[in-house]
Formats: structure tokens, sequence, C-alpha cells
């Protein structure tokens, strides 16, 4: 029986088991976006996950959504990162970076005073930026032009050549949670027209654009794609996530990604729904669950067939050794969301694995 602990052929790679580390910012890599030593431990602990995927990283300079968040934009940043992906490879595992634009979900006290730029010039409400003067209300944001948007799409292109030169296995483009691809996808935040707005095959050009670009980078069996087509976070919404989440479904089969990666819920429980049955009606590709999922209903649901493998979040973060501890039903740290954004060690690559005597 295909369980949580079986192989997984994702793309290129054949992964060990099906427990994967969702990526979760966790604002350690200082005011220049430096990935670290102490980046290097703290995912190294995690690397018995069948697979890691790092967290949101800054794909263009000057985008910057999250204090002290990492970036891939330059030479110093891949040098960074390699501290990283070579710790994870010496302890046996594998990392791929999630590479991502903040959108309208950056701020300009954290971008030298730049207007952040969104599909539409509409504002983040039920949301609050975190900037070095403390929680402050997100700003109304540029509208992109339509020939700003292959500037866009080269970002994405060049990160992705600077995490491939850092040692990544691959790379996940973030389309979910509010960000710039996603404000493109649905329609309560992309009210534009023209070539990128309106249908949801106008909606879905950027993304599939940046895919394209990436992929001729890494070959598309080592890209993933995250969505989130119920999550309210960052003020978003859709008149037809189970609509949205099919056509994408449908469409994605022509790239032979590695993966597509399907938040299933709403933290803010603003919106309810399927979206999960009918991406797996279509996709034909290895599908990822993700949110809330314990280690006995992932692996209901992988035995089921109604998904390949599942990403843990916070699950991952207080637990390093998260698949050993579902493996032998053992008690499961509790994390510590007070230390989740914080700068040092505490909260971070403090929590305890299981001891053996």
């Amino acid at each position: 029986m295909t369980t949580l602990f079986s192989p997984l052929k994702l793309g290129a790679l054949t992964v060990p088991n099906r427990i994967f580390m969702a990526p979760l910012t966790r604002c350690r890599a200082g005011d220049e976006h430096l990935p670290n030593a102490m980046m290097a431990e703290y995912y190294t602990q995690r690397a018995s996950a069948g697979l890691i995927i790092a967290e949101a990283t800054m794909a263009i300079e000057g985008n910057s959504a999250f204090w002290k968040e990492p970036g891939v934009y330059s030479e110093a940043q891949v040098v960074g990162w390699k501290l990283v992906t070579d710790a994870v490879h010496a302890a046996g595992g594998r990392i791929f970076l999630q590479l991502w634009h903040g959108g309208r979900a950056c701020h300009p006290l954290l971008n030298r005073g730049a207007q952040p730029v969104a599909p539409s010039p509409i504002a983040i409400t039920n949301n609050e930026a975190r900037t070095p003067e403390g929680k402050k209300p997100y700003v109304i944001p540029r509208e992109l032009r339509d020939d700003e948007l292959p500037g866009i799409v080269y970002g994405f292109k060049k990160a992705a050549e600077n995490a491939k030169a850092a040692g990544f296995d691959g790379i996940e483009i973030h389309g979910a949670n509010g960000y710039l691809l996603d404000e493109f996808l649905r329609d309560g935040a992309n009210k534009r027209s023209g070539p990128y707005g309106g249908s949801i095959e106008n909606r879905a050009r950027l993304t599939l654009e940046v895919l394209e670009a990436v992929s001729a980078v890494w070959g598309s069996e080592r890209v993933g794609l995250r969505i989130s087509p119920l999550n309210s976070y960052n003020s978003m919404i859709d008149s037809d996530p189970a609509g949205l989440s099919a056509w994408l479904a449908i469409r994605l089969n022509d790239y032979n990604l590695a993966y597509l990666h399907v938040m299933r819920g709403d933290l803010f429980q603003q919106q309810n729904g399927d979206v999960m049955t009918p991406v797996r009606q279509h996709y034909r590709g290895v599908l990822i669950g993700n949110m809330a999922y314990s280690g006995e209903e992932a692996d209901r649901e992988i035995a089921a067939g109604k998904v390949d493998a599942v990403a843990f979040g916070t699950s991952f973060l207080a637990n390093p050794d998260l698949p050993a501890r579902i493996k032998t039903g053992a008690a499961l740290n509790p994390p510590n969301p007070a230390r989740f954004y914080t700068w040092d060690a505490k909260g971070y690559i403090d929590y305890p694995a299981l001891t053996t005597s």
C-alpha cells in the first residue's frame, strides 16, 4: 500500500518518503537578506523530510514583504545558499528553493520608500506589514503596465539560474497566499483588462510565462508550483476557486512539472469549499496537499490516492525529526508562534529531537 513512508518519483528525483517540509518564512537572513550558517543548521536538522521546500525567497531585489527574509538575486546570496544546500545534501536531504515576488504585500518601509506593484491598485486590508517601525497598514500598490511584465519574468528566470548555482535540487514557484503571481491569478485582486486580466486564461498568463522561463533553466521536471485557491490571507478571494483550480490542473498537464502543491483551505476561514477534488480529478502529475494535515490523515489520503505527498508546516518547524515522530507515534513539540519571525536561534534551531537510548 502506498503510504507516507513509501518512495515517490518527483520529476527528476526519487524521494524516500512523502513527508515534505512546507516553505516557512522565518526572517533569519538579516537586513541584507543573506542566507547564513544558522539557516544551514535549521534546514539540515530537517533533512529527513522527503523534500525540503525552503522558505519564500526574493527573486528580484527591492521586493521585500517580510523583514529580514532571504533573497537569491545577488552573488553573496548564492554563496549563502550554497552553505545551506551543501549541509542538507551532506545529511542526505533534498531541497528546493521557493522563488517569490511579494507584489502588493511589499511595503515602502522595507524597500527604500518604493511603492509596491500589483495587477491592480487594490491594497491589502485584512493584515498589516511587519516593518522596522512595527506593524503598519499596507499601501495602495501601483498597477503594473503590460510592458513591465517581461521584466518580472526575466527576474524569476535569473533567480532560477542563481538557485541552480547555489546547489538546490529544484525550485518551487510561489503562486499562493496573496503575493504577486497569486494576485494575477485570482479575480478579487486582478481587475485589469488586456492580455493579463479578465478570463482565467489571461489571469494565469504571467504564472505560465514564469513557469516556462524557469523550466528553460532547470527542465520542468525540477520545477514545482504552489497555489492557494481558497486562502483569504492578504485580502485574497476568487469568485470561483474550484473552477480556477480545475482550469489550472488541466493546463498544467502541458508542463510536466515535478509537482503541483495545493493549500487546501483558508487560514482566516472566510472561504470554504473543496479544491483538492477537482485538482486530483484533472491533474495527472504529482499532487502535494498542504494545510492542517495530521500524520494519520496524510497517510489515509495518500493510501486512497487523493494526494501523492503532504507538506507539513508548523509541525515541521517545531519537530526537526517529524518523519521519525510520525512513524513511531511520538508526541510532537508544540510550535512557539512568538518566535516565528524573530532573528535569533531561540525558537528556530533549539527544538529538541527525539532522544534514543
